[in-house]
């Protein structure tokens, strides 16, 4: 497409210049400007980021990128030495004033330092592509912002600024082509992933495409942060089965800590960043996201094949699980995802005294690290006192496709 608009533009301004003498001199150069102004911003806005950089940078580790130009093969004639394009670090300031500037300035100081950063712009003869791939890129450090107010580092947004220098055919004109990557936050200790993950997650999920970088709200529509959740989960976890409407109110119900409202109340209220992954849950020691995450992980990690068959609630609150196991027969059980520990789940299930009496237990959660050792349909079956998943199916029948046949 961006090669057909330069064509038509070469086919115009031919045409221009054959009746130039019936154009006057007013008309032609006003023409022409306007020819170069169009041209500039096709070239510009056909360079992009084609492979982007991992959004969570660890610093001091290797990592990949690629930019291409799509009018590369169309415009760059073969140049005595190849042109290079050059790799940066940016803040977020930088980044707006890069985006805001009318004329294209160029950085003046990069805000990390970065090796193996300046690589070639090559087309590809066979593929036909032009483009500029770097492979072992490195971050060694990072130089951090001011920050505003109780905002932490892993709330601190950069991106990598991509430019290059080229001259273009027929025209000779020299263009600065630069592009920026989508935001990273850079981390240099893994115990920060998780609170990274949660900056980058909001701000792919909410912020519009057309913005000054890297704004994003602060509140979004508590039906957008399902959809979110949900895509989140079923990427991560790589399922077709998805959240269902229960799962969404015992979330709303964590992340609001309102057990009064109900689902139609939550649908229309917004959810902010602070509740998402600041605000430490009540009577816990994570936030929401922390514990979101660690289920994430830990179904993808050891509980796909349970979680796509169906086997598991998951998403369920303890009150809620006694109120519907205490009116059924001994030994009925579910599975759900622990409130107490990131990234447990549990089992509970009813057991009958002899006067009728019904008692709901919970088992001590299940770590990914338990679930290695031995798994948990394995452990269902050790479990003598379990006998139907709830509603009423047998627990061999429910998961006799997951024991190990040792």
């Amino acid at each position: 497409r961006c090669e057909d608009l330069v064509e038509v533009h070469f086919q115009l301004q031919q045409q221009v210049m054959v009746a130039s003498s019936e154009l006057g001199p007013e008309l032609l150069p006003r023409l022409l400007e306007r020819f170069n102004e169009v041209l500039s911003s096709l070239v510009k806005s056909s360079f992009l980021v084609e492979k982007q950089p991992p959004q969570v940078l660890k610093t001091q580790t290797k990592f990949q990128a690629s930019v291409r130009f799509l009018l590369g093969p169309r415009l760059l004639k073969a140049a005595p030495k190849p042109y290079m394009v050059r790799a940066d670090m940016v803040t977020e300031k930088q980044a707006r004033e890069l985006a805001l500037s009318t004329c294209s300035n160029t950085l003046s100081e990069s805000t990390g330092e970065i090796v193996h950063n300046v690589v070639a712009l090559e087309t590809n003869p066979t593929s036909g592509t032009c483009c500029a791939n770097f492979k072992n890129v490195l971050l060694k450090k990072i130089k951090r912002c001011e920050r505003k107010g109780s905002e932490s580092v892993t709330e601190e947004k950069c991106a990598v600024l991509f430019s290059t220098m080229v001259t273009l055919t027929p025209s000779n004109a020299s263009i600065h082509l630069q592009v920026l990557s989508l935001p990273i936050v850079v981390i240099v200790h893994g115990n920060q992933d998780n609170n990274a993950k949660a900056t980058v997650l909001w701000d792919n999920a909410f912020s519009e495409i057309d913005r000054v970088p890297f704004i994003v709200a602060e509140r979004v529509p508590w039906e957008k942060m399902c959809d979110t959740l949900n895509l989140k989960f079923m990427a991560e976890v790589q399922t077709t089965k998805g959240l269902l409407r229960d799962h969404y109110f015992f979330l709303a119900q964590k992340i609001f800590n309102d057990h009064s409202a109900s689902p139609e109340d939550f649908q229309s209220r917004s959810v902010s960043w602070t509740q998402f992954n600041k605000e430490i849950l009540p009577g816990r020691g994570f936030t929401f996201w922390q514990w979101f995450d660690g289920v994430l992980d830990l179904t993808k990690r050891c509980l796909k094949s349970y979680w796509s068959d169906r086997l598991i609630t998951g998403f369920i609150s303890k009150q809620f699980v006694c109120k519907l196991l205490s009116t059924e027969p001994d030994g009925t059980f579910l599975l759900r995802f622990s409130d107490s520990e990131i990234g447990g789940v549990t089992i509970a299930y009813v057991m009958r005294g002899k006067d009728g009496s019904s008692q709901v237990e919970n088992i001590q959660p299940f770590s990914a690290k338990d679930l290695s050792i031995r798994s948990l349909g394995d452990r269902i079956r050790d479990l003598g006192q379990l006998r139907n998943l709830y509603p009423n199916i047998p627990k061999d029948q429910a998961f006799g496709s997951h024991y190990n046949s040792e």
